[in-house]
């Protein structure tokens, strides 16, 4: 597969995040010979948190995630590539149900510790045997690294994807950690297609969750490539606790610096997302400025970025004004026309309703 013409020279350099430990193996779920399978071993008292697809057809796995979530600890991530186990019925819960029994089993954790997630084709079962007898070869696999990890979770991916930051909380350097697989179906309406991110600090499960739905609804939430929106899309972050420090509110010292470094990690990646999209060429960020609210303001850069004129305009390097004019008023928020101006990058080409000679 060619290599999308946006994507960045290297493999990004993130540092090992204490209390996460990853493996891959073949579980053989398409007829590719690459590791499709991923498990993520984290330290006990791990917090997490997490956004999955708003799709009224949801896979098992996101049903699970869900269920969950709520608890806020987790001793296991499974991520298996090429079959979505999406539209599947009890088969597919089964499966989800089977693999983490076996993983707690291995742990010695609840199943409730144990978040699954599937990526891949929609309507074909997940085959139990193929995941046990993967998770078997997984348990026995050498810890690998962040890029490996990143790889085996693609499906039409063109190339990996991974971004780091770090903070000082309490004193102490912190690190965080994302990697993410994300091509077609990208309008996520919560995250992207898989996103996670780790981090060595601790962080109670109710902060971490509200830090990181502010960090989608700015990052993974705000990005589109084709108007999309899939069945197994979830963002979870896990915090190992293991760098010795621990935010427990708002008002800790750290917590700021901590929420934008997740910031940070969460926009980095939903870019790179952008930029693998399936037969991308461009990669473009809409800005819109003097809206009502920020939501009004959202669906206005929406309505424009999903536009099939506005993307062909943008695609064949045409300046293409009127199309934005269009899809400004489609998107049905207020707005004044006659006070619309309209730039490409530095160059204004309409000002207050009117072109610019």
């Amino acid at each position: 597969m060619t290599k999308s013409p946006l994507a960045p020279e290297s493999f990004p350099d993130c540092p090992p995040i204490a209390g996460v430990t990853a493996r891959i193996a073949r579980a053989r779920y398409k007829l590719w010979d690459r590791c499709d399978l991923s498990f993520v071993e984290l330290a006990p008292g791990t917090s997490v948190a997490g956004v999955t697809t708003r799709s009224r057809c949801p896979s098992p796995e996101v049903e699970w995630c869900r269920a969950a979530l709520p608890l806020g600890t987790a001793r296991a991530l499974v991520v298996n590539a090429g079959n979505s186990n999406a539209f599947t019925g009890h088969r597919g819960r089964a499966a989800v149900e089977a693999i983490a029994a076996k993983v707690a089993g291995q742990l010695g954790c609840q199943p409730s510790d144990v978040f699954v997630c599937s990526t891949g084709v929609i309507g074909v079962p997940l085959p139990i045997d193929k995941a046990e007898a993967g998770l078997d070869a997984v348990f026995a696999a050498e810890p690998c690294g962040w890029e490996e990890l990143a790889a085996t979770i693609m499906t039409t991916d063109t190339f990996p994807k991974a971004a780091a930051a770090s903070a000082i909380v309490g004193g102490r350097r912190v690190e965080l950690v994302g990697v993410a697989k994300g091509s077609g179906m990208i309008a996520p309406d919560m995250a992207t297609m898989l996103a996670y991110v780790f981090t060595d600090c601790g962080v109670e499960p109710a902060l971490l969750q509200a830090m990181l739905t502010h960090a989608n609804e700015a990052s993974f939430n705000a990005i589109t490539v084709d108007g999309d929106t899939s069945t197994s899309d979830t963002l979870l972050a896990f915090a190992t606790g293991t760098a010795g420090v621990r935010l427990g509110s708002m008002d800790d010292a750290g917590t700021d610096a901590f929420a934008a470094a997740l910031h940070d990690v969460c926009r980095q990646l939903a870019h790179l997302v952008v930029r693998d999209g399936e037969g991308a060429s461009k990669f473009v960020t809409v800005s819109v400025n003097g809206a009502e609210s920020d939501a009004s303001a959202k669906r206005v850069a929406l309505s424009i970025a999903n536009s099939p004129l506005v993307k062909t305009a943008i695609a064949g390097e045409d300046a293409n004004w009127g199309r934005i004019v269009m899809a400004v008023g489609k998107a049905g928020e207020p707005a004044e026309r006659d006070l619309l101006s309209i730039r490409f990058g530095g160059v204004t080409v309409a000002d207050r309703g009117l072109a610019v000679e």
